[in-house]
């Protein structure tokens, strides 16, 4: 753990990062990429075995370093949902890998047999990956692993706003792969801003949509390749005749994980308007089972810092002006002093919220809840193709056939049925938003692809015929002209 002295230091060598030790960060990762362009496969395991003792030996320094930046997160929640999908991530890639790095034959048109064709996966070179504070290790390990497993060296940006999760992880990544493989920079958003400018060959960015315009436009100038992973606000539509108790429970899951702060927490529910009361009493009843307790509760993680806790009273006070009704889920009565002191916030469920508030128009990013019924199935479905295409979406029904046509009439990164948040943690799957929530994938085969160039390569063979097309031009092509395409 670092004290005061040593956070104090951390700063320090955070503002030395200037533009030009950035360039000189990315320069000599370069050199070594060019001293080994194409990793082994053994090269690559040891790499990746290296980020799994990396996470084992380390887990609970690294669990009370993010605790402490957040003010209280707990420990559980972060093995869960960081140490935990990293390593299987980790597992998934090693065991793959060989196959990944397997070149793809690839069909020769009938006019350039015998000729051979393949596609070869490359390294891209040096990636760079911006890594928001509210998941700063599974977001900075998570990308790092694919970039790694593709034969890649990284530059890491972190958030200032994690500056212990930074320290050590820097401290920890330079002991375990070595500075010719990953290097770990932080810093405000200057700082920021000058690491989206640099020439890499890859930049990953995951953060809010404003930002993501910012680096995308950073990026644009030296025509970096650029996996923007947004956000946006993630609905859930539950279906008439759902499981109110069920989905309840799993909503309140996904919502009170990190405190709301997920890109892909649920943001607001649609429910049938018959069945909206007992959704608001099933959320209370399941809110009390898990978090009894709030401000002393250990499982219950705090808002990383008071600007945004501000921020979100600031939206709830604003619902509740423009006429919206706040049901506030306190199971233990605990005193807005309590609460503020230990920086939680109870789960507020916001109903008859106006369309134009800004709780409806932001990503929450927090325990607040918008509740809206709907009248029709048509009707929820109808208002979800009216918003921006979100980075994820939760649909609660057991009618297969309903199930099936609502995910072919609306458009979503990813989409987990009947639960909410696991189809992230599916090693399988790639993730990934799509519009205004993000573009390009990660995770599993697809981030070895993001972070690879696969080369297409033609092998000629000694019988080819392709001196039948040189010139000087006779008989002989337009015959074979006639014959490819016609008269």
């Amino acid at each position: 753990m670092f004290d005061g002295n040593q956070k104090g230091a951390y700063h320090m060598q955070l503002a030395a990062h200037t533009a030009v030790t950035l360039t000189n960060h990315l320069s000599q990762l370069r050199d070594a990429a060019n001293l080994l362009p194409y990793p082994s496969l053994a090269q690559r395991r040891q790499w990746l075995d290296a980020l799994a003792r990396l996470l084992q030996q380390h887990q609970h320094e690294l669990a009370a370093a993010i605790s402490a930046d957040f003010g209280h997160r707990s420990v559980v929640e972060t093995r869960l949902a960081e140490v935990f999908p990293t390593l299987a991530g980790i597992r998934h890639a090693r065991r793959q890998l060989a196959a990944w790095l397997r070149p793809q034959r690839r069909p020769v048109a009938l006019w350039f047999q015998p000729a051979r064709a393949r596609l070869l996966p490359q390294p891209l070179g040096v990636v760079g990956i911006i890594v928001p504070w509210n998941y700063p290790l599974f977001l900075a390990l998570g990308p790092l692993l694919a970039a790694l497993a593709a034969g890649n060296r990284a530059l890491l940006k972190m958030s200032e706003l994690t500056p212990r999760t930074g320290a050590l992880l820097a401290t920890l990544l330079s002991r375990y792969l070595g500075d010719d493989v990953v290097r770990v920079v932080g810093g405000d958003a200057s700082v920021a801003r000058a690491f989206a400018s640099l020439p890499f060959d890859h930049l990953l960015f995951t953060g809010s949509t404003r930002v993501g315009r910012e680096v995308m436009q950073a990026a644009a100038a030296n025509l970096v390749p650029v996996t923007l992973e947004l956000g946006g606000k993630s609905p859930v539509l539950i279906a008439p005749g759902a499981d109110l108790q069920h989905a309840a429970r799993r909503i309140v899951a996904g919502k009170l994980l990190n405190a709301g702060q997920t890109c892909v927490a649920p943001d607001y529910v649609l429910v049938p308007r018959a069945q909206q009361v007992a959704l608001v009493a099933a959320l209370r009843a399941a809110v009390t089972r898990a978090y009894p307790t709030l401000a002393g509760n250990a499982d219950y993680s705090a808002i990383i810092s008071a600007p945004h806790y501000q921020r979100l009273q600031t939206l709830a006070i604003q619902a509740q002006a423009g006429g919206a009704v706040l049901t506030t889920i306190n199971p233990a009565d605990e005193t807005p002093d309590e609460l503020a002191a230990a920086r939680k916030l109870p789960l507020t469920l916001i109903e008859q919220a106006p369309p134009d508030c800004a709780v409806m128009q932001e990503e929450i990013f927090g325990p607040l809840l918008p509740v809206i019924g709907y009248d029709s199935l048509e009707q929820a479905v109808a208002l979800l193709r009216q918003q921006p295409r979100p980075l994820a979406m939760y649909l609660f029904d057991h009618d297969k056939a309903r199930v099936e046509r609502l995910l072919r009439d609306t458009i979503a990164g990813g989409v987990t049925v009947n639960d909410t948040l696991l189809h992230v943690a599916q090693d399988a799957l790639p993730f990934g938003g799509v519009g205004a929530s993000g573009m390009g994938h990660y995770h599993g085969h697809e981030g070895f692809l993001t972070f690879s160039k696969l080369k297409p390569v033609l092998y000629q063979s000694r019988l080819s015929g392709t001196w039948l097309t040189a010139p000087p031009y006779g008989n002989t092509i337009n015959l074979l002209l006639r014959w490819m395409i016609g008269k």
